[in-house]
């Protein structure tokens, strides 16, 4: 695979939508609801999908792939909670540094921190590796598109 055959403008297109839209759903949520579980068990925060997707992108995209790496606790994640502008100026600089990440990336080579002790397909190479961030990006923000509408069907 070469740099030519994953477009990184395209790439990084589909993924600055997918992160611009989570930040802005949870903006427009605001503190409150953002916050706020489902009533549903097992049920995630708006404020914790989009947490959780700032880590997934900064571990897959800096930490797997460049062996750079980016402190995350992920079980953290999933009970975050705060102000919603925070979030939205870290979603912001998750964006940036992914421009960054992916410049510095050669999709054809394999990752420099492999995961472990998991031996994924899709982690041979890092343009896998970049696919998969998308994949979890896409994902998430169709989780939390439904996450507000129960919630606001709720309140």
């Amino acid at each position: 695979m070469s740099d030519r055959l994953l477009d990184k403008e395209t790439y990084l297109g589909f993924c600055d939508e997918a992160l611009v839209a989570m930040r802005d759903l949870v903006v427009e949520l605001g503190d409150d609801l953002a916050n706020r579980r489902p009533e549903l068990p097992g049920a995630n925060s708006p404020f914790a999908i989009l947490t959780h997707c700032l880590g997934v992108t900064a571990r897959w995209a800096s930490t797997v792939n460049l062996g750079e790496v980016v402190p995350r606790d992920r079980d953290a994640e999933f009970t975050a909670t705060g102000e919603v502008a925070a979030l939205a100026a870290d979603t912001d600089r998750v964006r940036a540094s992914l421009r960054d990440w992916v410049a510095r990336t050669d999709v054809a080579a394999p990752p420099r921190r492999p995961t472990t002790p998991r031996q994924d397909w899709y982690a041979a190479t890092a343009g896998g590796v970049l696919m998969h961030v998308y994949e979890e990006l896409a994902q998430h923000r169709g989780q939390l598109e439904l996450t507000r509408d129960v919630l606001r069907a709720a309140s």
